[in-house]
């Protein structure tokens, strides 16, 4: 059947993909922390709340890692001028050469893993995986 093989192929590739993120990008950067890294740089600043809307977490987790991304110098956290009970969160210099070093891992590593199929089945790769995420 056909989504047995799918199923299996997605873990495996998925397995695969966070295991060379997590390695290539340690001891610096985790892939959740490039997700918010990525997200801040897209949409700074913006307030932790509003990351729930683009990570599946909930708010202790997303406190929790923004604490740890903080303590690493990768994010600073600044209380609101005209309303101190909002945080703002942005991206750091040191964010900022992180973000760009993991983009750049996770691009070298999809354009090897797309680089064994022709540019014509790559383009039809990302429409079907566009139609199947319903993007």
């Amino acid at each position: 059947m056909v989504t047995t093989e799918f199923a299996r192929l997605w873990m495996k590739m998925t397995k695969e993909w966070k295991s060379h993120l997590e390695e290539e990008l340690s001891p610096n950067l985790t892939e959740g922390q490039l997700t918010v890294l990525e997200l801040l740089l897209q949409h700074q600043p913006m307030k932790p709340s509003d990351l729930l809307s683009y990570l599946e977490t909930t708010p202790a987790a997303i406190t929790t890692l923004l604490d740890r991304m903080e303590r690493g110098g990768l994010v600073a956290r600044n209380r609101d001028e005209s309303d101190r009970r909002i945080v703002w969160v942005t991206v750091t210099d040191k964010g900022l050469e992180e973000a760009a070093r993991g983009v750049g891992i996770r691009d070298a590593y999809i354009s090897e893993a797309l680089d064994r199929i022709s540019s014509h089945n790559q383009q039809l790769l990302v429409y079907l995986l566009g139609k199947v995420a319903n993007a």
